[in-house]
């Protein structure tokens, strides 16, 4: 069942275009990262469903409610929509119990048990509520401000960038929790976010957006493997995208002869490959020449970045058919190298001479329209 509906929104700020014709639904009860570079329009986007701003036109529907028809719409304390900024937005002159409180009335009966039961929804001790936002950690400062959004029961919950500014390991444990505790408490969540990692982890669908425009809407694992063109598929993650010659369900590239996911199209196509689906092995230089011949993709590797469980490795390649690889540029001398994923346990030097194979379809881009 859709519990929010964005139909044909626009916004402009003089004569400038934030949002153009966005169309979104969001299920009840699901998640949605809207993900976006920055400018976008992700947080506008977020805004004017919470009612902080006002679309130019387009309508916006929660449940069988209406929230907006062009410049009407419902003021943003009429809505019951929860809304965590990403800094928080904690008053520092309060306790964790004031903040909490603020969205409740003072009349509110047994007030003090409705605090206990939000500071456990959001997993903190009760023992917080006489302390200072600056008393207590940053994550603990982000459920807070979660718990206050929760303490007017909203239907939906509105997240722009909440976890930015935490470290690393306690943004990813922090976001976990905080997925977990919505989706038991059945709040239907929206998350804006530059961090491609954290939309496609969060999300039960996940939207793009670019220049104002909503470029393509779907489960995480269908934009991450199924992008519609280049751009999309490299603001996702690392991608690998080569010119190729389809036909007959495969792609002849620089890599030698792939199979695609589109058994259909033939001609000149673009493909795209994950950098973990390359896998490296290291040639012995005297079976170099050898496994060349044989028409074996050779590379060496030209720079390696050790990332802990993972290393990111540049390989140039080898192999010498003419096609090009990612970046090459007509007049440019030589391509420009490619980035792979390998497995820590296999450190590879550079300099060293490597064969190159890949796991799973390449992904062929949509035909421009």
């Amino acid at each position: 069942m859709t519990l929010l509906d964005i139909h044909a929104v626009h916004k402009t700020y003089g004569q400038h275009k934030v949002l153009t014709d966005i169309h979104l639904t969001v299920a009840a009860g699901s998640r949605t990262a809207i993900v976006g570079p920055s400018g976008s329009g992700k947080t506008t986007l977020l805004r004017i469903i919470a009612g902080f701003e006002v679309p130019d036109a387009g309508q916006i529907t929660l449940g069988d409610r209406p929230l907006a028809d062009g410049l009407q719409a419902v003021p943003a304390h009429l809505r019951g929509i929860g809304f965590v900024p990403q800094d928080g937005a904690l008053f520092p002159h309060l306790t964790v119990e004031g903040n909490v409180g603020f969205g409740l009335p003072k009349n509110t009966p047994n007030r003090r048990q409705r605090l206990a039961e939000l500071m456990d929804m959001v997993a903190l001790d009760v023992a917080l509520l006489k302390r200072r936002p600056h008393e207590i950690s940053g994550g603990q400062q982000q459920r807070v401000a979660l718990a206050r959004a929760l303490a007017q029961s909203p239907s939906l919950m509105l997240l722009d960038e909440p976890f930015s500014a935490l470290d690393t390991g306690l943004r990813a444990a922090t976001r976990k929790a905080i997925a977990k505790l919505l989706s038991d408490a059945g709040i239907t969540t929206i998350l804006v976010t530059h961090d491609q990692a954290e939309a496609l982890s969060f999300a039960d669908q996940v939207a793009v957006l670019h220049a104002g425009r909503l470029v393509q809407v779907g489960r995480p694992t269908d934009l991450y493997l199924h992008p519609r063109d280049a751009e999309t598929a490299s603001f996702l993650g690392d991608a690998i995208v080569l010119p190729a010659q389809l036909g007959g369900g495969w792609a002849d590239c620089a890599l030698g002869r792939l199979a695609v996911n589109d058994n259909q199209r033939s001609g000149p196509v673009q493909i795209m490959l994950r950098p973990e689906q390359i896998m490296v092995t290291e040639v012995p230089a005297a079976q170099a020449s050898e496994a060349d011949q044989a028409g074996i993709c050779l590379g060496v590797v030209s720079d390696t970045d050790f990332g802990g469980s993972v290393c990111a490795v540049s390989v140039r390649l080898l192999r010498g058919d003419g096609a090009a690889v990612p970046g090459h540029h007509p007049q440019a001398s030589e391509p420009a190298p490619l980035l792979i994923r390998s497995s820590a346990l296999q450190v590879l030097s550079v300099g060293a001479t490597v064969r190159l194979s890949v796991t799973g379809q390449a992904h062929v881009f949509a035909a421009a329209a």
